[in-house]
Protein backbone atom coordinates (compact mmCIF):
# COMPACT_ATOMS: atom_id res chain seq x y z
CA UNK A 1 0.00 0.00 0.00
CA UNK A 2 2.88 2.40 0.82
CA UNK A 3 4.13 2.40 -2.79
CA UNK A 4 0.64 3.05 -4.16
CA UNK A 5 -0.43 6.66 -4.42
CA UNK A 6 -3.72 7.65 -2.80
CA UNK A 7 -5.57 10.04 -5.11
CA UNK A 8 -8.76 11.94 -4.23
CA UNK A 9 -10.76 13.08 -7.25
CA UNK A 10 -13.74 15.34 -6.66
CA UNK A 11 -16.67 15.10 -9.03
CA UNK A 12 -15.51 11.61 -9.97
CA UNK A 13 -18.82 9.87 -10.66
CA UNK A 14 -18.98 10.83 -14.33
CA UNK A 15 -17.36 12.66 -17.20
CA UNK A 16 -13.86 14.05 -16.80
CA UNK A 17 -13.48 12.97 -13.17
CA UNK A 18 -14.51 9.39 -13.92
CA UNK A 19 -12.17 9.11 -16.90
CA UNK A 20 -9.29 10.57 -14.89
CA UNK A 21 -9.99 7.94 -12.24
CA UNK A 22 -9.86 5.15 -14.83
CA UNK A 23 -6.54 6.40 -16.18
CA UNK A 24 -4.86 6.81 -12.78
CA UNK A 25 -6.18 3.49 -11.48
CA UNK A 26 -4.80 1.89 -14.63
CA UNK A 27 -1.41 3.38 -13.75
CA UNK A 28 -1.52 1.81 -10.30
CA UNK A 29 -2.98 4.53 -8.09
CA UNK A 30 -5.73 3.91 -5.54
CA UNK A 31 -8.40 6.43 -6.51
CA UNK A 32 -10.91 7.82 -4.02
CA UNK A 33 -14.04 8.69 -5.96
CA UNK A 34 -15.78 11.67 -4.41
CA UNK A 35 -19.36 12.31 -5.48
CA UNK A 36 -22.25 14.39 -4.19
CA UNK A 37 -25.36 12.39 -5.10
CA UNK A 38 -24.45 9.87 -7.81
CA UNK A 39 -23.57 7.01 -5.44
CA UNK A 40 -24.70 4.33 -7.88
CA UNK A 41 -22.50 5.72 -10.64
CA UNK A 42 -19.57 5.93 -8.25
CA UNK A 43 -20.15 2.37 -7.06
CA UNK A 44 -20.38 1.14 -10.65
CA UNK A 45 -17.18 2.97 -11.54
CA UNK A 46 -15.36 1.47 -8.57
CA UNK A 47 -16.53 -1.99 -9.63
CA UNK A 48 -15.40 -1.34 -13.21
CA UNK A 49 -11.97 -0.25 -12.01
CA UNK A 50 -11.68 -3.30 -9.77
CA UNK A 51 -12.67 -5.60 -12.65
CA UNK A 52 -9.83 -4.08 -14.67
CA UNK A 53 -7.36 -4.81 -11.88
CA UNK A 54 -7.34 -1.38 -10.26
CA UNK A 55 -8.33 -0.06 -6.85
CA UNK A 56 -11.00 2.53 -6.09
CA UNK A 57 -13.02 3.66 -3.09
CA UNK A 58 -16.23 5.69 -3.50
CA UNK A 59 -16.76 8.33 -0.79
CA UNK A 60 -19.70 10.70 -0.99
CA UNK A 61 -19.62 14.28 0.28
CA UNK A 62 -21.28 17.57 -0.58
CA UNK A 63 -18.23 19.81 -0.80
CA UNK A 64 -20.25 22.87 0.20
CA UNK A 65 -21.03 21.20 3.55
CA UNK A 66 -18.15 21.67 6.04
CA UNK A 67 -19.21 18.67 8.12
CA UNK A 68 -19.36 16.44 5.05
CA UNK A 69 -15.88 17.56 3.98
CA UNK A 70 -14.50 16.89 7.45
CA UNK A 71 -16.03 13.40 7.36
CA UNK A 72 -14.62 12.76 3.89
CA UNK A 73 -11.07 13.67 4.92
CA UNK A 74 -11.38 11.79 8.21
CA UNK A 75 -12.43 8.69 6.27
CA UNK A 76 -9.39 8.94 4.01
CA UNK A 77 -7.13 9.49 7.02
CA UNK A 78 -8.52 6.51 8.89
CA UNK A 79 -8.23 4.17 5.93
CA UNK A 80 -5.00 5.31 4.29
CA UNK A 81 -3.24 7.67 6.70
CA UNK A 82 -2.24 10.04 3.91
CA UNK A 83 -3.24 11.66 0.64
CA UNK A 84 -0.74 11.88 -2.20
CA UNK A 85 -2.77 13.68 -4.86
CA UNK A 86 -5.82 15.95 -4.63
CA UNK A 87 -7.59 16.64 -7.92
CA UNK A 88 -10.06 19.52 -7.62
CA UNK A 89 -12.34 18.61 -10.49
CA UNK A 90 -15.84 19.23 -9.08
CA UNK A 91 -17.58 22.46 -10.07
CA UNK A 92 -21.08 23.79 -10.55
CA UNK A 93 -23.36 26.74 -11.04
CA UNK A 94 -25.50 25.90 -14.05
CA UNK A 95 -27.81 23.59 -12.12
CA UNK A 96 -31.49 24.48 -12.44
CA UNK A 97 -32.77 26.13 -9.28
CA UNK A 98 -29.33 26.67 -7.77
CA UNK A 99 -29.06 29.48 -5.21
CA UNK A 100 -27.52 32.73 -6.51
CA UNK A 101 -24.40 32.23 -4.39
CA UNK A 102 -23.96 28.54 -5.20
CA UNK A 103 -21.39 29.04 -7.96
CA UNK A 104 -19.03 30.89 -5.61
CA UNK A 105 -19.75 28.43 -2.80
CA UNK A 106 -18.72 25.41 -4.86
CA UNK A 107 -16.10 26.88 -7.18
CA UNK A 108 -14.17 28.99 -4.67
CA UNK A 109 -15.15 28.41 -1.05
CA UNK A 110 -15.45 24.63 -1.26
CA UNK A 111 -12.09 24.32 -3.03
CA UNK A 112 -10.31 26.26 -0.28
CA UNK A 113 -12.12 24.34 2.45
CA UNK A 114 -11.13 21.00 0.97
CA UNK A 115 -7.49 22.02 0.61
CA UNK A 116 -7.39 23.28 4.20
CA UNK A 117 -9.02 20.08 5.46
CA UNK A 118 -6.66 17.87 3.45
CA UNK A 119 -3.42 19.62 4.43
CA UNK A 120 -2.68 17.33 7.39
CA UNK A 121 -2.77 14.34 5.01
CA UNK A 122 -0.75 15.99 2.23
CA UNK A 123 2.88 15.23 2.97
CA UNK A 124 5.97 16.56 1.14
CA UNK A 125 5.85 15.33 -2.43
CA UNK A 126 2.05 15.51 -2.61
CA UNK A 127 0.38 17.35 -5.47
CA UNK A 128 -2.80 19.41 -5.95
CA UNK A 129 -4.33 19.80 -9.41
CA UNK A 130 -7.01 22.43 -10.03
CA UNK A 131 -9.18 21.71 -13.06
CA UNK A 132 -10.71 24.67 -14.86
CA UNK A 133 -11.90 25.93 -18.24
CA UNK A 134 -10.42 28.51 -20.57
CA UNK A 135 -13.67 30.46 -20.20
CA UNK A 136 -12.90 30.74 -16.46
CA UNK A 137 -9.11 30.89 -16.58
CA UNK A 138 -9.20 33.79 -19.03
CA UNK A 139 -12.12 35.50 -17.27
CA UNK A 140 -11.76 39.25 -17.52
CA UNK A 141 -9.70 38.98 -20.70
CA UNK A 142 -12.19 37.19 -22.95
CA UNK A 143 -16.01 37.25 -22.70
CA UNK A 144 -17.76 34.25 -21.15
CA UNK A 145 -20.61 32.48 -22.98
CA UNK A 146 -24.09 33.74 -22.09
CA UNK A 147 -25.22 32.22 -18.81
CA UNK A 148 -21.72 30.98 -17.96
CA UNK A 149 -20.55 34.23 -16.36
CA UNK A 150 -21.23 33.15 -12.72
CA UNK A 151 -19.22 29.96 -13.23
CA UNK A 152 -16.39 31.75 -15.05
CA UNK A 153 -16.12 34.41 -12.34
CA UNK A 154 -16.33 31.97 -9.44
CA UNK A 155 -13.89 29.44 -10.87
CA UNK A 156 -11.43 32.24 -11.61
CA UNK A 157 -11.90 33.40 -8.01
CA UNK A 158 -11.20 29.85 -6.84
CA UNK A 159 -8.06 29.63 -8.95
CA UNK A 160 -6.84 33.03 -7.69
CA UNK A 161 -7.48 32.03 -4.08
CA UNK A 162 -5.50 28.83 -4.49
CA UNK A 163 -2.68 30.59 -6.33
CA UNK A 164 -2.43 32.91 -3.33
CA UNK A 165 -1.54 29.80 -1.30
CA UNK A 166 1.31 28.63 -3.55
CA UNK A 167 4.08 29.87 -1.25
CA UNK A 168 2.50 28.09 1.71
CA UNK A 169 1.99 24.89 -0.27
CA UNK A 170 5.54 25.01 -1.60
CA UNK A 171 6.92 25.45 1.91
CA UNK A 172 5.16 22.19 2.79
CA UNK A 173 6.58 20.47 -0.27
CA UNK A 174 3.18 20.29 -1.98
CA UNK A 175 2.99 20.92 -5.72
CA UNK A 176 0.19 22.89 -7.38
CA UNK A 177 -0.77 22.72 -11.06
CA UNK A 178 -3.70 24.12 -13.01
CA UNK A 179 -5.15 22.26 -16.00
CA UNK A 180 -7.34 24.46 -18.20
CA UNK A 181 -9.36 23.23 -21.15
CA UNK A 182 -11.51 24.61 -23.89
CA UNK A 183 -15.11 23.36 -23.94
CA UNK A 184 -14.77 19.58 -23.68
CA UNK A 185 -16.85 17.46 -26.02
CA UNK A 186 -19.42 15.30 -24.24
CA UNK A 187 -19.34 16.99 -20.84
CA UNK A 188 -22.44 18.09 -18.94
CA UNK A 189 -21.35 21.73 -19.18
CA UNK A 190 -21.27 21.61 -22.97
CA UNK A 191 -24.64 19.84 -23.07
CA UNK A 192 -26.16 22.52 -20.83
CA UNK A 193 -24.65 25.31 -22.91
CA UNK A 194 -25.99 23.70 -26.09
CA UNK A 195 -29.44 24.18 -24.61
CA UNK A 196 -28.96 27.65 -23.18
CA UNK A 197 -26.48 29.23 -25.60
CA UNK A 198 -25.95 27.00 -28.65
CA UNK A 199 -24.28 29.85 -30.48
CA UNK A 200 -21.48 29.87 -27.88
CA UNK A 201 -20.70 26.20 -28.51
CA UNK A 202 -20.91 26.72 -32.26
CA UNK A 203 -18.46 29.61 -31.97
CA UNK A 204 -15.93 27.36 -30.27
CA UNK A 205 -16.20 24.59 -32.86
CA UNK A 206 -15.41 27.14 -35.59
CA UNK A 207 -11.84 27.01 -34.32
CA UNK A 208 -11.65 23.23 -34.67
CA UNK A 209 -12.92 20.11 -32.98
CA UNK A 210 -13.39 20.38 -29.22
CA UNK A 211 -10.98 18.37 -27.05
CA UNK A 212 -12.38 15.04 -25.89
CA UNK A 213 -12.90 13.85 -22.33
CA UNK A 214 -10.13 11.31 -22.88
CA UNK A 215 -7.66 14.00 -23.96
CA UNK A 216 -8.48 16.28 -21.06
CA UNK A 217 -8.51 13.50 -18.47
CA UNK A 218 -5.12 12.28 -19.70
CA UNK A 219 -3.70 15.78 -19.26
CA UNK A 220 -5.04 15.90 -15.69
CA UNK A 221 -3.61 12.48 -14.91
CA UNK A 222 -0.23 13.48 -16.35
CA UNK A 223 -0.25 16.71 -14.31
CA UNK A 224 -0.29 14.73 -11.05
CA UNK A 225 3.29 13.64 -11.61
CA UNK A 226 4.64 16.46 -13.78
CA UNK A 227 7.79 18.22 -12.57
CA UNK A 228 6.64 21.74 -13.33
CA UNK A 229 7.02 24.99 -11.44
CA UNK A 230 4.39 25.70 -8.74
CA UNK A 231 1.35 27.28 -10.33
CA UNK A 232 2.16 26.09 -13.83
CA UNK A 233 -0.87 25.97 -16.16
CA UNK A 234 -1.38 23.20 -18.70
CA UNK A 235 -3.65 24.21 -21.60
CA UNK A 236 -5.76 21.81 -23.65
CA UNK A 237 -7.36 23.12 -26.85
CA UNK A 238 -8.45 26.67 -27.62
CA UNK A 239 -5.45 27.86 -29.61
CA UNK A 240 -7.34 31.04 -30.50
CA UNK A 241 -7.18 32.15 -26.86
CA UNK A 242 -3.44 32.58 -27.31
CA UNK A 243 -3.63 34.12 -30.77
CA UNK A 244 -5.63 37.12 -29.56
CA UNK A 245 -8.62 36.25 -31.76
Amino acid sequence: MDSQRIVLITGAARGIGAQTARILAGRGDHVVLNYREKHRRADDLAAEIAADGGAATPLGADLTDPDAVAELIAGIGERFGRLDVLILNASGGLEQGAAPDYAMAINRDAQLRLVDSALPLLKPGAHIVFVTSHQAHFHGRTPAPPGYEPIAASKRAGEDALRARIDELSSRGIGFTVVSGDMIEGTIIVRLLERRAPEAVAARTEHGALPTIEEFATAIADATSATTAPGHTIYIGGADYFAGT
